[in-house]
Order: C-alpha cells, then sequence, then structure tokens
C-alpha cells in the first residue's frame, strides 16, 4: 500500500537558539537522532492550527509563525503483521517561528512521538548533532539563512524565498 501525508516542522528561535528534540531509543525509524518540533497533519486540520497543535503537543509552547523557508520529502516503510508492505511518502515545511511563551513541558505528548529530550542549542551548533538524515538539507537552509541575517526582528517578509 503506498499514502501521502503533509508535515509541518517549527524552526523556533530564542537568543540565538534554535529548540531541537530527540527521538529515543525506541523510535522505530530515527532513534536517538535529532529534529525540530513538528509532525504530521491530521484531516480536516487548517494548517496553522496543525503547527500550533504539534509545538504544543510535543514541547508545550505557543507559537508565533513565520514564513516557510523550506520542503523536503522522505519515504518511510512498515511491515503490518501480515508482512504487506506500506510506503509513505510525507512531504514536510519548515517555518521560523517565535516562541510566545518559553515553559517548556512534555506533558501534552502522545505515545507515538516517541521523544526523549528536549533542548535549546546555538544555532552555529546545530549542524554538529545527530540530526535525522532527511532534515539535514533544511537544517543547513536555516542555519546560513539564520547567520547571515541574524533575524533581528520576527518578520515573514524578511524570509528568503521557499528552497527545494
Amino acid at each position: 500500500m503506498q499514502q501521502f501525508k503533509f508535515s509541518q516542522k517549527a524552526f523556533i528561535v530564542n537568543d540565538g537558539k534554535l529548540l531541537l528534540v530527540k527521538k529515543s531509543g525506541n523510535d522505530p525509524y530515527h532513534p536517538n537522532e535529532w529534529e525540530v518540533p513538528g509532525g504530521r497533519m491530521k484531516f480536516g486540520e487548517k494548517p496553522e492550527e496543525h503547527i500550533k497543535r504539534e509545538v504544543k503537543e510535543e514541547v508545550g509552547l505557543d507559537i508565533e509563525i513565520g514564513s516557510p523557508f523550506a520542503i523536503w520529502s522522505w519515504i518511510l516503510e512498515k511491515e503490518d503483521m501480515d508482512a504487506d508492505n506500506t510506503l509513505t511518502q510525507i512531504v514536510a515545511v519548515g517555518s521560523y517561528c517565535r516562541p510566545l511563551n518559553l515553559h517548556i513541558s512534555p506533558n501534552g505528548r502522545v505515545t507515538g512521538d516517541y521523544l526523549s529530550d528536549i533542548k535549546w542549542v546555538p544555532v552555529d551548533k546545530v549542524l554538529t548533532y545527530n540530526l535525522i538524515p532527511d532534515i539535514i538539507p533544511a537544517m543547513k537552509t536555516f542555519v546560513a539563512y539564520f547567520k547571515n541575517s541574524q533575524w533581528e526582528t520576527f518578520s515573514s517578509h524578511s524570509m528568503p524565498d521557499i528552497t527545494f
């Protein structure tokens, strides 16, 4: 079986640091790898509601959403009990976001999130982390843009064109 999903990732910046989340050791696809908060959209959800829900569930923050700056995709393969394979193509959009509060909390997490840690990381150190491979190109775009502009003020108009 083949299916398609849409995902959003929140690149949340505060005081020169990016918020990263670490997948737990029992994550079926990316054990002990780091990424940014976000996830798959539920049917009927509006995009703005979706990314805000994902961030609230995973890290407990309320956010202001800026412009998207990257689009990427990946394919996950899962074998079910009948030895049938399901291929899921996921297309993700990464957006620069600003936290409206700084109270990090894992209390809203759902079982399938497989998250074990949350950490504010200086932007210039982000690429040294063990990142999920599919997010690395978007992360490189983010880091390069952050270094060049320093995002002194939060504005959806200060963002670059989306990269593919």
